[in-house]
């Protein structure tokens, strides 16, 4: 008996507190039945999202929160969204997982358990170890979206390895040196962004690619058969330009550019 209570007065000296009653109540985050911050909502896009601006409870704002829409989420778990929380005072941003549905009072329990609130203010110290402790590190989702043209003109492949149709530049090929006897290409959008990786042995006359394609993150092998023997082509655009027409064709009618 003794030993049990002399564990509770530790853990009470120790300012310990084994679990928070977090509340939201008309603009204020409450804690164990006290008043803890006072928080602003803001809605965005018809309600569907909001972002977030909590006061101490003298009135000086400390953090703002808003949607972190760059960030790619997992597409089979809707419950959440990614929020950029940046604290003021402390000088710290972080992001964090907000509950999708129920966004005010997942986000008051976020700000409310943390911790984080010493002398009405943000704590250096509190939030840096906050933000090790519950922050997400989500992946840059990356747009993909292709050039709008007539998809029934000829695709060519220019000197300077720019890719066209319909007189537009859909995107480009880059060699990527060899590896093991195959040669390595990357094909990318016009905005920079790799759609695909390539490999393939065999010059002119490989007859299938290995293709990565980070968009649905797939590897795979496509079969490109050439019935036809080459035995030489105009290098001024590419040493494997008849192999590379063959697979920018297939990643042109399997929508990657």
């Amino acid at each position: 008996m003794r030993t049990l209570l002399v564990g509770l007065a530790l853990l009470v000296l120790s300012g310990i507190t084994v679990a928070q009653d977090v509340d939201y109540k008309k603009g204020l985050i409450q804690v164990d039945g006290k008043d803890y911050a006072k928080m602003d909502v803001k809605k965005q896009n018809f309600g569907l999202t909001k972002s977030f601006e909590v006061f101490s409870m003298g009135g000086e704002k400390i953090i703002i929160a808003v949607p972190a829409t760059e960030f790619e989420q997992d597409k089979s778990d809707n419950t959440y969204l990614f929020y950029r929380v940046t604290f003021l005072t402390a000088n710290q941003v972080g992001i964090f997982k907000v509950a999708s549905l129920g966004q005010e009072k997942s986000f008051a329990k976020l700000i409310g358990t943390s911790g984080i609130l010493k002398n009405d203010k943000a704590d250096e110290g509190k939030v840096k170890e906050f933000i090790a402790a519950k922050s997400a590190s989500p992946r840059v989702a990356v747009s993909y979206t292709l050039v709008s043209r007539n998809r029934s003109w000829p695709i060519k492949l220019q000197e300077d390895k720019n890719i066209e149709q319909e007189s537009k530049i859909i995107g480009s090929f880059k060699p990527a040196g060899s590896l093991n006897g195959a040669d390595l290409y990357d094909f990318l959008l016009p905005t920079g962004v790799v759609v695909a990786k390539i490999s393939f042995t065999g010059g002119n006359n490989a007859q299938n690619f290995e293709l990565f394609t980070a968009k649905d993150n797939l590897k795979r092998v496509v079969p490109i058969p050439q019935k036809d023997k080459i035995l030489a082509t105009d290098g001024s655009v590419d040493k494997n330009l008849f192999t590379l027409r063959r697979i920018t064709k297939w990643l042109v009618d399997n929508q990657y550019l």
